[in-house]
């Protein structure tokens, strides 16, 4: 034994017992070392996680997005629990899913689902998840019996963004973007629809904000809304207002909706005579395949628009999905457009045309939310999710119930299994064939 070995076993020899005492504390030493490099991994994850900014994330295929609300029931006064929106947000988290769109901050749900993320990364330190926070945002006297008053702004509206700058500083780590408003400026939404100087007025604030470092340097302010309202449609939403909005913005959201204009402009739904030599399943595919590049041309309308007015900022797209039933405008006795095939259909070419173009997609939505349309339990509205209020995946997430991503998940109990017991010939007798129509825009060369 040397002088080293002396001083760090002691000076008397151990004799046949030496060589077993050294490797225990070899072991010993070993163990906390490794755990040391463990907790400094752990932190540096965290760090990297905290580090990361809506530019990071935002057109990241590696980061999907998705519209999130953990509803359970047909009424919003049964908000989920911070329990159960932990087990969707691992449920989401399985098949990549890494950022949230909220839409309102005056309910709990918004808060529930940042402590969900928070202790989520409490308990895991490589779960990573952020969230795109909405404040809500509508006219003088929206829902309350009285005739709204679209040129003047709910006094609520306030409070609800300063709420929102709470959050996103409480949470600088998760909240990466906050948008401003939901559908607040389309003129459809007759309800509660604002003029573009309300957006603008917020949004402005919260830049303020940021330039006082009284808000998150690299959080991203936008408003999400019809393509229409940033300018991709009628003129009447081409006003002075939206282009001091553009200019106002970190980046531009916008929503685009094929379904719902299978009624309302089906210029490029239903199927070509020459496509009658296809197979039924060919044919719809064909007709899905119209329905992306009807959504790509409103994102280009926009696009366009923007560097006419002299921007150029990244578009996003805020909202976009596909319902699997109707019994109303898009059901059998609609435009047949309803079903989880053509669900399915629309989720993949949606996601591998935004991942390809570096476009962030926040796909409406994750879960069925029955409350919305309460009344109608069989209108499209309540199922635009990709999973069922059960916790069922529908059809586009088949693959990844076979490939195991759910194994030991479940929602309120339930495990994470198919729709229609994954009986595909069950599921194909309840898909309907679009309408047959002369010409279509846009058209697609058919093989």
């Amino acid at each position: 034994m040397n002088r080293e070995e002396k001083l760090f076993y002691g000076r008397k020899p151990l004799g046949k017992n030496t060589f077993v005492l050294k490797f225990i504390i070899s072991m010993v030493m070993f163990g906390f070392i490794a755990n040391l490099f463990s907790c400094k991994s752990e932190q540096s994850d965290r760090l990297l996680q905290a580090d990361k900014t809506a530019a990071d994330i935002l057109g990241n295929p590696n980061y999907l997005a998705i519209a999130y609300g953990g509803y359970r029931t047909n009424t919003r006064r049964a908000q989920p629990t911070v329990a159960q929106i932990k087990e969707d947000l691992k449920i989401l988290s399985a098949v990549g899913i890494k950022i949230l769109r909220t839409y309102n901050v005056h309910m709990p749900h918004a808060v529930n689902v940042l402590k969900a993320i928070s202790e989520l990364k409490e308990e895991d330190a490589d779960f990573e998840m952020y969230v795109m926070l909405g404040a809500w945002i509508d006219c003088k006297n929206a829902w309350t019996g009285f005739e709204p008053i679209h040129e003047e702004e709910s006094e609520r509206n306030a409070t609800e963004i300063e709420r929102a700058v709470q959050l996103a500083n409480e949470y600088a780590d998760i909240v990466k973007v906050v948008a401003v408003g939901n559908e607040a400026m389309v003129k459809w939404a007759t309800a509660y629809y604002v003029l573009p100087k309300v957006i603008l007025k917020w949004v402005n604030h919260i830049q303020t904000l940021k330039s006082q470092g009284k808000f998150p340097k690299d959080t991203w302010v936008t408003s999400s809304d019809n393509f229409a309202s940033w300018g991709g449609g009628e003129d009447v939403y081409k006003v002075e207002d939206l282009t001091k909005l553009y200019h106002a913005v970190d980046y531009v959201s916008i929503h685009t909706y094929p379904m719902h204009d299978t009624h309302y402009n089906p210029v490029f739904w239903g199927n070509m005579p020459s496509e009658m030599n296809l197979t039924a399943q060919e044919r719809i595919d064909w007709a899905m395949r119209r329905s992306l590049e009807y959504a790509k041309s409103q994102y280009k309308a926009v696009e366009s628009y923007m560097h006419a007015i002299g921007v150029n900022k990244p578009i996003h797209i805020g909202e976009t999905g596909w319902a699997t039933f109707s019994k109303g405008l898009y059901g059998a006795n609609g435009s047949k457009a309803c079903d989880e095939y053509k669900q399915a259909k629309y989720y993949e070419f949606m996601r591998d045309w935004t991942n390809k173009e570096g476009i962030s997609c926040f796909y409406f939505e994750a879960f069925d939310e029955i409350w919305k349309d309460a009344e109608n339990p069989r209108g499209s509205e309540n199922h635009f999710g990709l999973f069922t209020v059960e916790g069922k995946a529908k059809f586009a997430l088949w693959k990844e119930v076979d490939k195991g991503a759910f194994s030991g998940l479940s929602r309120d109990g339930q495990v994470i299994d198919k729709t229609y017991n994954g009986q595909l010939d069950s599921l194909l007798l309840e898909v309907m064939m679009p309408p047959q129509k002369d010409s279509l825009t846009p058209k697609l060369s058919t093989p």
